[in-house]
């Protein structure tokens, strides 16, 4: 319970804290954004108003409103609202915390809340020691994390948790949120106006980013203030910001969502989407060997017998990020990526073998045919005429080369397009000329 003391010193600390900090939530109508996870009629929404809530992990990026929710909660809930760090805290410091939580729960019938940002950061051992907690209700955890729960955090405690996605804020709340620091009396409290220039600018910087926005936005106004003017302008925003930090994990999430949208720019035949999101992988710091080898592997997935050429390309692009890495090789990545963005498409060989493979470990055990088998050994005389291709213009003789039972066309079917197609339909004509 708070004292007038406390009080004071909340109110103190909250006057010199942050503009991101200040401008935090008190109640959920103050959220704004997340309608798809908080919103009128969410299970999360009902829990909270009917202080039934169950143990949780909020994911989502940075800033997007995982720590402010939480708070939101703490005001809302009836409960005891612990905060542990993930970064500082021990195993100690999680059982000392279960334990008074248990105390609380029996002497006062009074719940507990643990709340736990970033909570992929906490090793097994911290994981697990709130395993009996969650599970027997002792402490009702909400969990926060940037880095996908189901890959980061313990299984056991995801069972135990539900899991609750929030998504980058799109521009229409980030502005409302702007608009709200400037005006609020937490906030800027109508001291400065931003031009539209300035706030278009705020929004693409921020990239959904509400704490980076709100941080920014503090910055303009000292910038301002300095300048003893009241409007914040877009050479402010520049300065006060002047390199967007594009979220880019090499290890987590964005990683893979980054790579996923670079291969499939490549395969939809955009070379612009390609060398886009290769430059975000650039800018990132991303391993150029690691782009190179998924070039490499699109070449003979994606690409196949469309442009055999491509799987050189591919190799060369390996080579140069091994041989030359950064910052030159990126010249040679741009070039294999574009390459595989042009090129015909053709994944008949990756198909073919995929069913290939399905046959052979799910289908009967097949004999090779007598006239392919090795002829030596002893007693191979008898195993009929093998006909050899060479012998026959144009270099092509009929005779079955898969097991009784399959049939020509059964894995592999040509991609309509390239030199895959070309080659095909040359076959079929020269057979039909024999």
């Amino acid at each position: 319970m708070d004292t007038l003391f406390s009080e004071i010193e909340n109110k103190t600390r909250k006057a010199h804290a942050p503009l991101a900090v200040r401008m935090r939530p008190q109640v959920l109508d103050d959220l704004i954004g997340q309608e798809e996870a908080v919103g009128k009629g969410t299970w999360l929404r009902s829990a909270i108003e009917n202080d039934t809530l169950s143990s949780v992990i909020l994911y989502g990026p940075a800033g997007t409103g995982k720590t402010s929710l939480a708070h939101v909660i703490a005001e809302t809930t009836h409960a005891h609202f612990v905060e542990v760090s993930a970064i500082g805290g021990t195993v100690s410091d999680l059982r000392r915390e279960i334990s008074e939580a248990d105390k609380r729960l029996l002497n006062l019938g009074i719940r507990t809340i643990l709340f736990v940002d970033e909570i992929h950061r906490f090793n097994r051992a911290q994981q697990d020691a709130l395993l009996h907690a969650v599970e027997d209700g002792v402490v009702v955890l909400i969990g926060a994390t940037t880095e996908n729960p189901f890959f980061e955090v313990n299984s056991a405690l995801i069972s135990r948790s539900r899991v609750v996605e929030l998504h980058r804020l799109d521009d229409k709340a980030l502005s409302r949120i702007i608009d709200h620091a400037l005006t609020s009396e937490d906030g800027l409290q109508g001291e400065f106006t931003l031009s539209d220039s300035a706030k278009e600018a705020l929004l693409i910087l921020s990239g959904g980013d509400a704490r980076s926005a709100l941080n920014t936005l503090s910055l303009c106004a000292d910038l301002a203030k300095a300048q003893e003017c009241s409007e914040i302008t877009d050479e402010m925003v520049q300065k006060a910001q002047p390199h967007r930090p594009l979220p880019y994990d090499k290890n987590q999430d964005m990683h893979y969502d980054v790579i996923s949208a670079f291969i499939k720019s490549m395969r939809g035949s955009d070379p612009d989407a390609a060398l886009y999101w290769l430059a975000r992988m650039i800018d990132g710091g991303e391993d150029p060997k690691f782009i190179a080898r998924r070039i490499f592997i699109f070449a003979a997935e994606d690409v196949g017998n469309a442009d055999p050429q491509a799987v050189l390309i591919g190799e060369a692009a390996f080579k140069a990020a091994e041989v030359i890495g950064y910052p030159e090789c990126r010249i040679n990545l741009a070039q294999a990526a574009v390459y595989m963005a042009l090129a015909p498409k053709s994944n008949a060989s990756y198909s073919g073998l995929a069913k290939a493979l399905e046959e052979v470990r799910k289908g009967p055990l097949r004999a090779v045919p007598d006239h392919l088998r090795d002829r030596h050994r002893p007693g191979s005389e008898e195993y009929g005429d093998y006909l050899y291709p060479h012998d026959y213009p144009p270099g092509y003789v009929a005779q079955r080369y898969l097991p009784e039972g399959l049939e020509r066309g059964i894995f592999f079917t040509a991609g309509e397009r390239g030199w895959e197609r070309y080659r095909i339909d040359t076959t079929l004509r020269d057979r039909m000329d024999k």
